[in-house]
Parts: C-alpha cells; sequence; structure tokens
C-alpha cells in the first residue's frame, strides 16, 4: 500500500496496512534543516517546494501540507538588498519596506520607518467593500509579509485566485510523485478576522459589535471557501482548515458555537461539494468542543494538544467522536523537543499509536507543528515505529 492510499483509509476511518505518519512542521524547521534562506522557502515557491519534499523523504511522511500559497515568480525581483545578521536575513524592498526573517521563525512585515504592517481599523471598515484590505500589505489571502501580492482580477481579492497562487502545488506534485498524497490549507474566517485586525483588538471587536463582527465573518468566509475550493479543484488530496485559535481558553464554548462554528460550516460544506475531504486543525485546549467540532462538518480533527499543552486524551477522544471523524496528531511537541534519547521519543510515540490506531481512522503526528529546533533523527524514529508497532 502507498502512502496516498494509505492515507485516505485513514481519513475514510478505515484501517490501512499500517497507522500513516504525516507531521507538520514548523516553517523554522525547514529554514533550520535544508539547504535553502530563509527568504528563499518563504518568498520563493520552488525553493519552498523542493524544502518541503526534501524533507518529506527524509522523515518518509506519508503526505504533504503546502501551507504556503505560490509567490508571483518575479516577487524577489522587488527587493532592494538583502542583509545577514547572527539573527536573521533583513530583505529591504524597492519601497523601502522590510521583512525580517528570522533563520528559525516565521517572517514579519515591517514599514519603511520600522513599524508594524497596518492593521485595518474596525470602526471604518466597510464589511461590503472589502476589497480595500488590498491596501493592508498583501493582506489579501491573509499573508503580511510582502508589499503587495499582484495579479488579482478586476472581480476584486474575495472571488478568484491568482493563477501563480497553484504554484507551490504543481512543484510539489510534480517531484513528490503519485503516490504521495498533497494537502492543502486554507485560514478560517475566525483566523482571517484575528489576521486583520491583530489579536486582542479583534476580540475587543467581537465584544463591542457583534453585528459587524458578524458581518465581516460572513464576507471573509467568501475568501476562505475561494481559496479552499480552488485547491480541491486544482486536485489536492485534502484540504485543512487552519483554526489555531478557536480552542480554549482563548475562545470559549459559547463564543466558539457562535463566531466559528456557523462559518466554518460553510467552509466544509463547500469543500465537500467539491469531492474532497476537508480537516480542521486548531491548537490549545478542545477536548471540551470536539462536539462542536462534529457541527462544523470536518471529516478530521488534527492537534489533540495532550495535557499541559491542551486537554485532549487521545483515548478519550477517539472514544467520544473516533467513529465519526479521523483524529492526527496527539505528541506532545515540547516532549518531542525535549527528548535527549530515542527511547523517549519512541516510548511517547508508542502511547500515541496504541491509543490512535484500534479500528482505523489515526494519522500519528505532533499535535502541532514541530519546532524548528528539534533535531531530525528523532522524527527518523516515527516511520520505523509504526512500521513495527502500528500494523492492522
Amino acid at each position: 500500500m502507498n502512502s496516498r492510499e494509505r492515507m485516505a483509509r485513514a481519513m475514510h476511518l478505515q484501517a490501512p496496512d499500517r497507522v500513516p505518519v504525516m507531521c507538520q512542521l514548523a516553517l523554522g524547521h525547514y529554514f533550520l534543516n535544508t539547504p535553502f534562506a530563509p527568504h528563499e522557502i518563504w518568498f520563493d515557491s520552488e525553493a519552498f517546494a523542493e524544502a518541503l519534499v526534501l524533507l518529506q523523504r527524509r522523515y518518509q511522511f506519508d503526505g504533504i501540507l503546502v501551507n504556503l500559497p505560490g509567490r508571483p515568480p518575479d516577487l524577489l525581483d522587488a527587493v532592494a538588498h538583502i542583509e545577514r545578521t547572527p539573527d536573521g536575513e533583513q530583505l529591504v524592498w524597492r519601497n523601502g519596506e522590510v521583512t525580517f526573517c528570522p533563520w528559525d521563525d516565521n517572517p514579519y512585515h515591517m514599514t519603511p520607518a520600522g513599524e508594524p504592517a497596518p492593521r485595518a481599523d474596525f470602526a471604518t471598515i466597510d464589511p461590503d467593500h472589502l476589497d480595500a484590505l488590498d491596501t493592508l500589505a498583501g493582506y489579501t489571502w491573509g499573508v503580511y509579509h510582502v508589499p503587495c501580492l499582484g495579479g488579482r482580477s478586476e472581480h476584486g481579492p474575495l472571488r478568484e485566485i491568482p493563477p501563480y497562487f497553484f504554484r507551490a502545488l504543481d512543484l510539489v506534485r510534480h517531484k513528490a510523485g503519485a503516490d504521495v498524497p498533497i494537502h492543502g490549507e486554507v485560514f478560517s474566517p475566525f483566523t482571517h478576522f484575528l489576521e486583520l485586525f491583530g489579536y486582542a483588538r479583534a476580540l475587543l471587536h467581537m465584544l463591542e459589535d457583534r453585528g459587524k463582527t458578524h458581518a465581516l465573518l460572513d464576507r471573509l468566509t467568501s475568501a476562505s471557501i475561494a481559496w479552499a475550493v480552488a485547491q480541491a479543484m486544482h486536485g489536492v488530496d485534502a484540504v485543512l482548515i487552519s483554526s489555531a485559535f478557536a480552542g480554549g481558553p482563548f475562545l470559549s464554548r459559547d463564543m466558539y458555537r457562535e463566531f466559528v462554528l456557523p462559518y466554518e460550516r460553510r467552509v466544509t460544506d463547500a469543500v465537500k461539494a467539491a469531492g474532497v475531504p476537508v480537516y480542521t486543525h486548531t491548537c490549545g485546549r478542545i477536548g471540551d468542543r470536539l462536539d462542536l467540532m462534529l457541527e462544523t462538518g470536518t471529516q478530521g480533527i488534527d492537534t489533540m494538544d495532550p495535557p499541559p499543552l491542551g486537554n485532549t486524551e487521545l483515548a478519550a477522544a477517539k472514544a467520544q467522536v473516533g467513529g465519526q471523524v479521523f483524529l492526527k496528531g496527539n505528541m506532545d511537541s515540547v516532549v518531542l523537543l525535549q527528548a535527549e534519547t530515542p527511547e523517549q521519543v519512541v516510548a511517547h510515540a508508542t502511547d500515541r499509536i496504541r491509543a490512535g490506531m484500534p479500528g482505523g481512522g489515526y494519522i500519528l503526528s505532533t499535535a502541532c507543528s514541530v519546532a524548528p529546533r528539534v533535531e531530525p533523527w528523532k522524527l527518523e524514529l516515527l516511520v520505523p515505529l509504526a512500521e513495527e508497532i502500528g500494523r492492522y
């Protein structure tokens, strides 16, 4: 059974030949463990695709998550110069804006004056005219790290996808081959809302003006649907909804029900109508809202942070929802980072395989992204372990 077949059976709640293994890697992990510079991985689709496939092959993972859209092919031509420092790379764009790329973390973008990239103003933003987002440092698709993203159509940013967005998917598919499934990623409407205003301000706005918040979430849902369905129609094997901040204690159950559930439901309905599996990545404490996550219509639940990072016990989650959605994750990312011996890594992963594998529908993974400085030898242990003890 190849990786595509193995993952498909797990996602359809069936038993494959063995437990699949597919971890999401932090971008900083690619920066540190491939021959490409951080700015190349972030801004050059060719380098990004090569890095994804390079580590998938090294770790023998059963799938690849393409979690950045393709970039304009000439994007780096807009860089005036690059300065390398002990802390990272500083890209100065020809318009004077600056992107700083740490050696081991996501880039962040600044104005020529060194200020953070501007966020939207809740008081003046018009939910019916979100084309104005074009003025916000490349925000349109949730990207705050480039001065601009061109190539949009006259129909506006929430409906038509720039063709170059598919570049990373196409390159990964070509390089990885037909036996490796490719998953796309899309921000949830709630994540878009948080990114639009900044996290603290967005939470305050939700409480200050529920009506306008819902109007904005309604419009932002169309952006999530557009990119999710575009990837589904482009041939990805699954679409991941990145809804990282919808767990507790960041949001209560009631706030999840009001501000997350109905909008994610529209995204999952659209992806499923396109004929592609859809699953959801939510960090933190989700053990108290697995039932609400099911109501979004998702077909799989990713991360499942265990205590103390979260509150999800894999065996309990399997008993509660395992017959309705596939489960992916639950390895403690901090434990993996702190482990000093192969025996510690194997023991931790063994517990997850034994709790998650009965009856199928489980994918071994870290709960959240593999931290940048997790040593590669630890990840190299996972597939051989699944081959040894994860066979059905």
